[in-house]
């Protein structure tokens, strides 16, 4: 796990007078019990995490859902949470793996980074002729797809188009799906071929997310911190996959669930329990227990 200290400590050491004033949680593995090929009837907030999270809230702490989804695909686990409470300011939310920040509700988009993604698609597409390529289509809540993805995989109404026409300008995000290839096979593929002018994450399967450089979910957090004048410093993030290294990486305390693979493991300063055991439950409660 990461070694670095913060002021002579490893960070978040419970021991520390500290506790975190952000919040910043993944969705799929973290708060939501997802399992590779389940449909979306998944999507259910547990009692325990529901609670965690609100008593976080009650202390005065900021929620930030970060999750490599693409706007639309949130707004549903804030409601579910039911986050922002009645009064309260309009929640931050981290998507599309950062290379999208929004307020909701409503949704108003605050910041978005885009890039040419023609060149890294058509690299890999070379290599997996059959692989399946969307891009968030925002206006109908879906995505632009060369071909359909499997159910469940992407949320909303899904329009074929042509791959020429899906990256034909600058986008924010693109998805890559081979059902006939694995994680491995894109870990390797993606490090070969250096994909030149982007930064990937490679999911659980066969699923390669393609940004611009330099983006991820910590650089999505940090423009989240300045706006509301904090800091790293100030954050406690939890999640469970590649696309959440740089996160657990940036924040002062950067926890992995039980499940996560070993790289993201090494990556944080501690690990939770697994999903299935209410892992961001239990890591939310060391800094805000029930009753304080």
């Amino acid at each position: 796990m990461a070694a670095e200290t913060y002021a002579g400590r490893v960070p978040g050491d419970p021991g520390e007078a500290w506790q975190p004033r952000v919040v910043a949680l993944d969705i799929d593995g973290t708060l939501l019990k997802w399992v590779d090929g389940q449909a979306e009837d998944y999507e259910a907030i547990t009692e325990p995490v529901h609670d965690a999270v609100h008593r976080a809230l009650d202390a005065g702490a900021h929620i930030v859902l970060a999750s490599g989804r693409s706007p639309h695909g949130m707004t549903r686990i804030a409601d579910l949470l039911h986050i922002p409470r009645e009064d309260a300011d309009r929640l931050w939310v981290v998507a599309s793996n950062g290379a999208v920040v929004f307020r909701y509700p409503p949704m108003e988009v605050v910041h978005e980074e885009t890039f040419d993604a023609a060149p890294a698609v058509a690299a890999v597409l070379e290599h997996h002729p059959r692989a399946l390529v969307a891009v968030e289509e925002r206006e109908v809540g879906g995505y632009r797809v060369n071909r359909v993805f499997p159910e469940g995989e992407l949320s909303g109404e899904q329009l074929i188009t042509h791959v020429d026409d899906i990256v034909g300008e600058p986008v924010s995000r693109v998805i890559i799906r081979d059902p006939e290839a694995t994680a491995d096979d894109f870990i390797e593929l993606a490090a070969r071929l250096g994909l030149h002018g982007t930064d990937y994450v490679v999911g659980w399967t066969a699923w390669l997310d393609l940004a611009p450089v330099g983006v991820s979910k910590a650089s999505g957090l940090e423009h989240v911190c300045e706006r509301i004048g904090l800091s790293a410093a100030d954050v406690l993030a939890i999640g469970d996959g590649r696309n959440d290294i740089e996160m657990l990486r940036w924040a002062r305390r950067g926890v992995a669930m039980g499940q996560a693979v070993e790289e993201v493991r090494e990556a944080a300063d501690d690990v939770t329990a697994a999903v299935h055991d209410e892992g961001a439950a239990v890591e939310i409660s060391r800094w805000f227990p029930q009753g304080s």
